[in-house]
């Protein structure tokens, strides 16, 4: 079997069959032995699984989006660059790094551009949870400054389809990215897979409408170990449909209930990029602490490989 192009070369080409593992830093309350360990457990489990990139999250403190209890403290993390630089010397493969731009000085963004490798380093700039938040960098200057320092930075961004659900112009807010310099996109996580299905039709149906081409849309998935963590998706805003709630609910395992819904979501997601013509992939979120929910983010990643492999190929 022929080599898989790098990361990069397929978000340039726009291909389909893109598979990622998205990770959070260690807590920056860790002391640096744990820190280490951290790394190379995740090294470790990296290894058997045949990916495309690693995503590493950048946490930031949403609580001003929703006044509701936090289900889950926020904990600060290592920033996901300090992680890569300083601590994931043994992952060979490309990193996807996020920038919750408004936590950071211009300055400050200037210089992690100016010293990233963009060969093996691409980027998503997330802009403010909400439009009263105190941002440092605005995400249009963030844009900017790419624009001016790193042009050669491969840019993704964000899409949404919860709130393409209530406000019917996600598809629109994706091709302002696109215009803006991003050539992919990743979504929020998906458990609701007709909702991004139309979504979907609307950005195909937009980009004919323009003459632009659509770029990869690349599917976030994470298994739900736990009702506390069901509570912590309705928390961030991801739509869970109440028939699949009620499926986890009254589990006797939520986890393997959770694991095979994400894989029966998986199966309508790449059925729906078939049917509308759109280069999809997928990216399994893996941030829980826990080991059987580690574990099962590892084997959703290795089923979805199998997945993309034998309905879209390589």
């Amino acid at each position: 079997m022929p080599a898989r192009p790098a990361l990069k070369t397929l978000l340039a080409r726009a291909e389909s069959g893109i598979l990622l593992l998205g990770i959070t830093p260690p807590r920056r309350s860790n002391p640096p032995e744990r820190i280490r360990e951290i790394a190379d457990l995740t090294v470790k489990r990296l290894a058997g699984l045949d990916l495309d990139g690693l995503v590493l999250y950048d946490i930031d403190d949403e609580s001003d989006r929703n006044p509701g209890e936090r289900p889950f403290p926020y904990l600060p993390t290592l920033d996901p660059a300090e992680f890569h630089a300083g601590h994931l010397d043994d992952w060979a493969g490309p990193v996807i790094i996020y920038r919750c731009v408004g936590k950071y000085a211009e300055e400050e963004l200037a210089g992690w551009l100016r010293g990233i490798d963009t060969g093996q380093v691409l980027s998503v700039f997330v802009g403010a949870s909400s439009g009263g938040k105190p941002v440092r960098t605005p995400l249009p200057r963030a844009q900017q400054l790419r624009d001016e320092l790193r042009a050669d930075l491969p840019l993704g961004a964000v899409a949404i389809t919860e709130r393409h659900e209530r406000s019917g112009d996600e598809h629109r807010r994706m091709l302002r990215k696109q215009e803006s310099g991003c050539t992919f996109f990743i979504t929020q996580v998906v458990y609701n897979a007709p909702a991004t299905r139309r979504l979907l039709i609307d950005y195909r149906d937009e980009c004919a409408a323009r003459g632009v081409t659509p770029r990869t849309v690349i599917f976030t998935l994470s298994v739900c170990g736990s009702l506390k963590t069901l509570e912590f998706l309705h928390w961030l805003g991801v739509d869970v449909p109440p028939s699949l709630q009620e499926h986890l609910r009254h589990s006797p395992d939520p986890l393997a209930e959770s694991v095979r819904q994400c894989e029966e979501i998986a199966r309508e997601l790449v059925s729906a990029g078939r049917e509308v013509g759109l280069p999809i992939g997928f990216n399994v979120e893996s941030v829980s602490i826990r080991k059987a929910e580690i574990e099962a983010s590892v084997a959703l990643a290795g089923y979805l490989r199998d997945l993309l492999d034998s309905t879209i190929g390589r």
